[in-house]
C-alpha cells in the first residue's frame, strides 16, 4: 500500500512553527495513511462512500470491482445504471458515478492531466461535477494526488481536532485561515495529525 509520502523535514518545520502541534506531532509519531494514486478511481470511491459507513462503503466497492473488472470510465460506461446500482447503492449515486466516467469520456475532465493544475482549479473542476463537493475534491488532492498543502474547513474531523488541540469552544473561519497559513506549505501534514487528534 502506498501511503502519503512526508518525512522528517515536515514535521520538524511544523514543530517548529507550532509548538501545540509539535508536542502532537512527538506523542504520535509518523502517520501511514493509504493513497489511490489513481485520481478517476479515487474520485469513484468517494462518492462511493459518502454518508454510508466504511464497512458498508467496502462492500459495496468490492461489488463494484466484481461487476466491473477494472474500475475505468468505459467499464462504467458500458453498465447500465441499474446495474451499478445493484452493487448496493442509490439510483442518485449511481448516476454520479455514470456522471463522472461520462466526464472523462467526453474530455470535460481530464484525469491524466489533473496532476498539471494548481489545486483550487482542480477544486473548481472536480466540483463542477454532480456529486462531487469542495470536500471531496479537497481529499481527493491529498490521498490521490499528495498535494501538500490542503487543510480542509469542510471537513468536521479536522475543525474537532483543531478545537481540541487548542481547547477552543468554536472555530470561526478567520481563526481557522490563521492556524492554516501557520501550517504552510505542509498543511496535508498537518492534516493527518488533526484527524488523529479530533
Amino acid at each position: 500500500m502506498q501511503t502519503f509520502p512526508y518525512g522528517q523535514k515536515e514535521m520538524d518545520y511544523l514543530k517548529a512553527k507550532d509548538k501545540k502541534l509539535g508536542a502532537a506531532i512527538d506523542r504520535i509519531g509518523v502517520i501511514k495513511r493509504g493513497i489511490t494514486p489513481d485520481p478517476f478511481i479515487a474520485l469513484i470511491s468517494s462518492v462511493v462512500s459518502q454518508q454510508i459507513s466504511k464497512k458498508a462503503a467496502e462492500t459495496v466497492w468490492n461489488r463494484l470491482v466484481t461487476l466491473l473488472g477494472q474500475i475505468t470510465p468505459e467499464s462504467i460506461a458500458e453498465k447500465d445504471l441499474s446495474v451499478i446500482q445493484s452493487c448496493g447503492m442509490s439510483e442518485r449515486k449511481a448516476g454520479y458515478i455514470k456522471g463522472i466516467a461520462d466526464s472523462a469520456i467526453t474530455g470535460r475532465v481530464d484525469f491524466k492531466g489533473l496532476h498539471n493544475l494548481p489545486d483550487q482549479e482542480i477544486i473548481e473542476t472536480l466540483s463542477s461535477l454532480h456529486g462531487v463537493g469542495v470536500w471531496t475534491a479537497e481529499m481527493l488532492l491529498i490521498f490521490s494526488l499528495t498535494r501538500p498543502n490542503v487543510v480542509s474547513y469542510k471537513d468536521l474531523a479536522i475543525c474537532r481536532g483543531m478545537m481540541n488541540l487548542y481547547g477552543l469552544k468554536d472555530l470561526p473561519k478567520e481563526k481557522f485561515e490563521g492556524y492554516r497559513k501557520r501550517y504552510s506549505p505542509y498543511g496535508s501534514v498537518a492534516s493527518l495529525y488533526l484527524w488523529e487528534l479530533s
